[in-house]
């Protein structure tokens, strides 16, 4: 198939892996294409890694993190760290035309992640010299001094996802760099595009050969290979529940940390006191922001039955009003599913839904005409919903709102932890007693009050049972890149 290389300046026939600072091909030869989803054409070949690819990435990682990377100082990664910042700030436009040309999220979107991507960076450079030890108390004779210090862990491969490389992308690598870690990273196989351009902005910044490493490629063996490598020290990774299993499994290989975002069904509770005004928009976007491709996404909205209806109707009327398209028109607010397979699977639940009882209030239909060639499919509201319904109990990753109602605070504490996810939640209500009780009682990682979907890059973002463990974000991300090292000293 032929490959429009005029649509973006970076974009060319064939790209390699980016290993020890070079574009190399896969050890086997292979390739495979990476698709616009907005019209199913191929904007590139990729090379399709295995496990000897991991394996050069990762010793190129080894001796970057052992070499003349272990020596820069925390000023100089910092100063590293700003000159990114200020590359980014300028190349931004082309790095969002790539990724709504890659993944098909709307322009729009994609050039509003910019504040985040800086902020990212920012941050991780301000925390460059903030890591500190502990000189302690102990029991030894009095000549024995003892302390915490803590170390970089060493080479850290990354799986990420395809929904939001962009700005995903720079938590990883900004952890890393910050504390003197060395990364491979596997970019989803549907979007790796904005993670090679990324690698090549951090040479031209200065990073030294092998200090970040791209190995592009699948799950089933890229992956597999990154997650159970005995030279990786750490694995980060966001995806599926199953796929996440796996690489907790495969860690065991060096008792690797492991820090995992997988996946959610999260509840999106609106009380009869709320801000319609404010609930009905918030919780449209909770869903179809990105087309619903966002693993916090609040599919299971729960409203209290005294404004169910009418919150239904206002809900209906908004999702109307909704622009769905080709992510380059600027008008949009909509773009495509990411691919055919996804589109099948989201296209799956919606048409399961009405014979499980399930009303159609708006949407459940892929588009066609101009759009027929992409993976596009109509923002969906469903009523009527109960709680043993697949498409309220089972992650979509689509743009379906399961609209559920309930009558007591109890009732909708006990709807909204009932699920195996603890991504996030949300509560709509002017009433602030009852805003803390729901923050206090719903089992998730992240909770927002009037809102949803916010997040700070020195707060962060955390998981709870299937949806996964270990904060995204914050101080205690940085210190997870980290480990600590207990020291003791005879001065005698």
């Amino acid at each position: 198939m032929e490959i429009d290389t005029e649509a973006h300046p970076f974009l060319k026939a064939k790209f390699g892996h980016l290993i020890g600072g070079r574009e190399v091909e896969s050890a086997l030869g292979k390739v495979f294409e990476t698709l616009n989803p907005a019209t199913g054409k191929v904007l590139a070949r990729l090379a399709e890694g295995d496990a000897t690819d991991v394996d050069r990435a990762v010793n190129a990682a080894r001796i970057a993190f052992e070499g003349p990377w272990s020596k820069w100082t925390p000023y100089e990664r910092q100063v590293l760290l700003m000159r990114v910042h200020d590359l980014v700030d300028q190349r931004f436009e082309e790095m969002a035309l790539l990724e709504t040309l890659d993944m098909g999220s709307p322009i729009t979107r994609t050039r509003n992640l910019k504040a985040m991507a800086l902020q990212a960076l920012a941050y991780f450079a301000s925390q460059t010299m903030t890591p500190s030890g502990q000189l302690l108390q102990n029991n030894m004779p009095g000549t024995v001094k003892s302390m915490i210090v803590k170390a970089p862990l060493g080479v850290v491969g990354g799986i990420l996802a395809w929904n939001n490389p962009l700005v995903g992308q720079w938590f990883l690598v900004g952890g890393a760099l910050a504390t003197g870690c060395t990364v491979v990273l596997k970019p989803a196989e549907l979007a790796s595009l904005s993670v090679l351009y990324m690698v090549n902005l951090l040479h031209e910044a200065g990073m030294p050969e092998g200090v970040v490493n791209v190995v592009t490629g699948y799950g089933s063996t890229v992956g597999a290979a990154l997650a159970g490598h005995k030279d990786v020290d750490r694995i980060v990774f966001t995806g599926s529940v199953t796929t996440g299993r796996r690489i907790i499994e495969a860690s065991g290989s060096n008792m690797k940390r492991v820090q995992v975002e997988m996946g959610g069904k999260s509840p999106d509770i609106v009380f009869a006191d709320a801000d319609l005004e404010l609930a009905v928009p918030g919780a449209a976007m909770a869903v179809f922001n990105n087309s619903g491709q966002i693993c916090t996404a609040g599919t299971r909205l729960f409203v209290q039955r005294g404004v169910h209806e009418e919150f239904v109707e206002r809900l209906t009327a908004f999702t109307k009003t909704l622009r769905v398209g080709n992510g380059l028109d600027p008008e949009v607010q909509m773009g495509p599913l990411i691919s055919q397979q996804q589109l099948e699977r989201v296209m799956g639940y919606v048409q399961g839904a009405v014979p499980e009882g399930a009303t159609l209030a708006i949407g459940g239909e892929r588009l066609a005409g101009d759009l027929a060639n992409g993976y596009f499919v109509q923002p969906t509201v469903f009523s009527n919903v109960t709680p043993t319904m697949k498409i309220a109990r089972e992650e979509i990753f689509g743009p379906v709102i399961s609209v559920l109602p309930f009558d007591t605070e109890a009732e909708a504490l006990d709807l909204a932890n009932a699920t195996e996810y603890g991504l996030g939640g949300a509560v709509w209500t002017r009433n602030l007693s009852t805003a803390m009780r729901m923050v206090d009682g719903i089992k998730a990682g992240s909770v927002w009050v009037n809102c949803y979907g916010w997040m700070d890059i020195g707060v962060g973002m955390a998981g709870y049972k299937l949806s996964g463990y270990g904060i995204k974000g914050g101080p205690s991300y940085v210190d997870s890149f980290l480990y600590e090292k207990c020291v003791y000293i005879n001065v005698a």
